[in-house]
């Protein structure tokens, strides 16, 4: 069997994050989120066919020919957005065979498709999608199901408790004459679940398979940091490959890359992930569930609490990183201090797409994209961005977003006079 997984979208939500590569290569826990998603496929199929086309190559440097030993193959979406026509993409790849379909920006546990399969093979189904009960479908779509089988799958009903799908399924290769039929939805694509519902109304057998256990929706930066404190309680084994010299205090569980060195003074409280080749000290603190990747530097006088720190950044000194995501190649000035909790203390709101959402998160500190760097002393504001490739000079405020490529200083006027 094989599996389709599809990762051709740009990520809009998740900017400044991905304003220069896909969100399946932001790495959560050190690893990219994809690479989560083949890991649990992985039993079940013998090869990967990653449909693609925002920065492509960047995707393909990533995961390179092969994963785990079986090969990687990759096919650009077809033109049309939507889920559909990114199935039909790999139509010439898949073969006269079954198939599992998932996306490539969620994360999901093995026992997922493991339910999925056993659904398919039970019911002897033409497709069949993994479901979860929620009581708020504000933000899903409704499946209706009726005897083991999915009757119709809705637009989003609001605020109802219900089923909704998952974004992983299991079709056979006649769901292709399907997708040829599926019409342009409302929102302007063609969608995989409009696909389901023709299927259903030419009487085809759709199963389903309810799940229980985790899952993550990655469309928010907030979500990054909910997927990471997850893997860091869950999956993280207490292993020190690095160098960490006398007077560095580690309370398991923390995981310690090849050639990283943790100095004196440091004071890390797990579950905490640091990468390889990196420098940690002297005389910091980094508190539960943050991830630093590799080839970083947490300097002196730097506190760290539950933060993704991306690969070759660098917080050196004088620094407070909080509830914050830190894309690769950023570097902080002395006395920058990221902000994360409102003086009223209410929810913490984020610009998504030109909307205030409010991310349900009392703390939430900053979101920094790749290659940005900042003078000394300066202060995040609660959940602003700060675009990719940015300047922020010194003493300057970060009150509002910044975009992509801005440098952003602070004008103040001196009065000079004689004493004398």
């Amino acid at each position: 069997m094989k599996a389709v997984v599809l990762a051709a979208g740009k990520g809009e939500r998740l900017k400044p994050l991905t304003d220069d590569r896909p969100k399946v290569i932001l790495k959560v826990a050190n690893r990219p989120i994809i690479e989560y998603v083949m890991e649990n496929l992985y039993p079940f199929v013998d090869e990967f066919i990653i449909v693609v086309r925002y920065e492509k190559e960047k995707i393909i440097e990533t995961l390179g020919d092969e994963f785990g030993g079986k090969p990687v193959t990759y096919v650009e979406q077809r033109p049309g957005e939507g889920t559909a026509k990114a199935v039909e993409s790999a139509r010439e790849h898949v073969g006269d065979e079954e198939f599992i379909v998932a996306n490539g920006d969620i994360y999901f546990e093995v026992e997922a498709i493991k339910e999925l399969v056993s659904a398919f093979r039970r019911e002897k189904a033409d497709a069949a999608l993994v479901l979860k009960h929620f009581e708020d479908l504000s933000h899903f779509g409704k499946v209706e199901v009726k005897e083991g089988r999915v009757v119709g799958i809705l637009e989003k009903p609001g605020k109802v408790p219900g089923y909704a799908n998952l974004g992983i399924y299991l079709f056979r290769p006649d769901v292709f004459e399907f997708i040829g039929e599926t019409p342009l939805s409302e929102r302007g694509e063609y969608e995989i679940t409009d696909t389901i519902n023709l299927m259903i109304k030419a009487g085809k057998k759709v199963a389903y398979a309810v799940y229980s256990d985790y899952w993550n929706d990655i469309g928010r930066p907030w979500n990054l940091l909910e997927l990471n404190e997850y893997l860091l309680k869950t999956k993280l084994r207490h292993e020190i490959r690095g160098t960490v010299e006398e007077g560095a205090t580690i309370i398991p569980p923390v995981e310690i890359g090849e050639g990283t060195v943790v100095r004196s003074g440091a004071y890390i409280i797990g579950p905490v992930k640091i990468g390889r080749n990196s420098r940690v000290g002297p005389n910091c603190f980094i508190r539960p569930y943050t991830s630093i990747g590799d080839n970083c530097h947490i300097g002196n006088a730097v506190e760290v609490k539950n933060s993704i720190i991306m690969d070759n950044s660098n917080a050196p000194h004088l620094n407070y990183v909080g509830d914050s995501i830190i894309g690769e190649n950023v570097n902080l000035g002395a006395g920058t201090i990221t902000a994360n909790l409102r003086h009223d203390r209410t929810n913490i709101k984020v610009e998504i797409k030109g909307k205030l959402e409010d991310s349900g998160r009392h703390k939430l500190g900053a979101i920094i994209g790749h290659g940005v760097k900042t003078g000394i002393n300066v202060s995040i504001y609660p959940g602003r961005k700060i675009g990719s490739h940015s300047l922020i000079g010194p003493g300057v405020v970060v009150d509002r977003n910044v975009p992509p490529g801005t440098m952003v200083l602070l004008r103040q006027e001196k009065v000079e006079k004689r004493v004398r």
